[in-house]
């Protein structure tokens, strides 16, 4: 049954994307409701980075619609995109932050951009993001003198300062310990709740979805082979998926 459109944060119609002859997305629909957490799972190379990237138009689609709160914006100018980019926060699977910054100048480094703010009236923001992402007060420390899990969070806190209503994570955790991997993935699910944003995580890391996905969606090959709750996932018989829940099985330790 198609969801309403007003219900909608997102809504792939038939997306394909082409890198000469190989067709990297092969038809893909799929809607995504406001507020959902969504992981979309997958091996290397099926396409699952390229989906955000076709969404926040740094990849263009070849065919098909793309509709971001009932906007169609696969065929914007870059231009008219911007304006829809900044509600589509995307974290990049590495922090990507300017060393010879502060940590709050990172932070600050969109409002100050887009917004035209000084670093002194984009500090209240910068503070303010730095305490959901649970690092108050290293807002003076040099980015290069953090951990990198700090890092990951400096980098989220930077994406939620412009205030998206959508945000998109490719590979969040790859890199980091499993205790800072879990930290991130909580961070994740409890921002989402908390500001009420809908979140798109690529990942490999079936155990993560597992714990905080709402919805889950499995590629192969450039095309959607299993999707659903976390209920419907565990019951799967689709080879991929009993693959990667036997692998989450065995990083648990399960007998």
């Amino acid at each position: 049954m198609t969801t309403s459109s007003t219900a909608l944060a997102i809504d792939f119609q038939n997306v394909v994307k082409r890198f000469g002859e190989r067709t990297v997305l092969k038809g893909i629909n799929l809607e995504v409701k406001r507020g959902e957490i969504l992981f979309i799972l997958g091996t290397s190379g099926t396409g699952k980075s390229v989906l955000l990237k076709t969404l926040v138009g740094l990849l263009r689609a070849d065919e098909g619609n793309i509709l971001i709160e009932g906007k169609d914006v696969a065929h914007l100018s870059e231009e008219d995109y911007l304006p829809i980019r900044r509600h589509c926060g995307m974290v990049f699977q590495h922090p990507a932050l300017f060393d010879s910054m502060t940590v709050g100048q990172n932070i600050a480094f969109g409002l100050m951009k887009h917004e035209r703010k000084t670093y002194e009236q984009a500090l209240p923001r910068v503070r303010e993001c730095l305490e959901l992402v649970g690092l108050s007060g290293v807002e003076d420390r040099n980015a290069n003198e953090i951990s990198y899990g700090m890092q990951k969070r400096v980098s989220l806190a930077r994406t939620l300062a412009v205030g998206p209503r959508i945000l998109l994570f490719d590979e969040p955790t790859t890199g980091l310990d499993p205790i800072t991997t879990r930290q991130i993935n909580n961070l994740i699910r409890d921002l989402s709740r908390r500001l009420q944003t809908t979140a798109l995580v690529v990942s490999h890391d079936m155990e993560c979805a597992l714990e905080i996905a709402d919805r889950i969606i499995v590629l192969s090959e450039g095309q959607i082979v299993e999707q659903g709750d976390v209920e419907h996932i565990l019951k799967s018989k689709v080879p991929l998926v009993v693959d990667f829940l036997a692998e989450a099985k065995a990083s648990r330790g399960d007998a």
